[in-house]
């Protein structure tokens, strides 16, 4: 079985959706050296083969990844080949190759793909949509890419989150630009 992975980006007061903008808190000094977290990110690329948005994070990226013509990341190759999955009552052409819309009842939409055979099923930004796989004791394992900025205000992962299961870390890592990493599994059998 399939296993879904939320993968985000924090402040350390836990912030993941800053207001008005992109999530970007590293992207402010490029003398930092990135080159192991983008290491990390095109690992867990590797082992994934779906992406799991929300309807706004969805056309946000489908707005600005496709237009990466000289992006050496990687990232923009990926998300154009990668299949997608947009959680949605209201959208009906995704506009952007290999997505599908899944505008069924969630726990049934989300049991189906971690039923099929594949890779890890990401997702990432799309804060509603992973409030509420987490209230549906769907997520299997939350990767937390926590920066040393410090937003003060913001919406958090698990703020007003029902169904969080207890979590146990499997990883830290520690890169160059003093942003950490965050791996935690999550127990759906416990919640606190």
């Amino acid at each position: 079985m399939r296993e879904l992975i939320v993968t985000e980006n924090c402040t350390v007061d836990g912030v993941i959706e800053l207001a008005g903008d992109w999530f970007s808190p590293g992207d402010t000094d490029p003398d930092v050296d990135r080159s192991d977290v983008l290491s990390v990110l095109e690992e867990q690329r590797e082992n994934a083969d779906a992406l799991l948005l929300g309807r706004v994070t969805f056309e946000d990226m489908r707005g600005y990844w496709p237009k990466q013509t000289e992006d050496t990341t990687g990232i923009s190759a990926y998300l154009d080949s990668v299949d997608k999955y947009v959680v949605s009552s209201t959208l009906t052409e995704p506009e952007w190759q290999n997505t599908t819309v899944l505008s069924g009842e969630l726990r049934s939409e989300i049991e189906n793909l971690k039923a099929a055979e594949g890779k890890d099923i990401v997702t990432t930004g799309s804060i509603s949509l992973v409030r509420a796989l987490i209230a549906e004791s769907l997520v299997d394992e939350y990767r937390l890419f926590v920066y040393p900025v410090v937003a003060g205000e913001g919406r958090r992962l698990f703020e007003g989150a029902t169904g969080v299961p207890n979590l146990r870390l499997a990883e830290e890592r520690t890169f160059a630009s003093g942003t950490v990493l965050l791996r935690y599994r999550a127990d759906p059998q416990k919640t606190g």
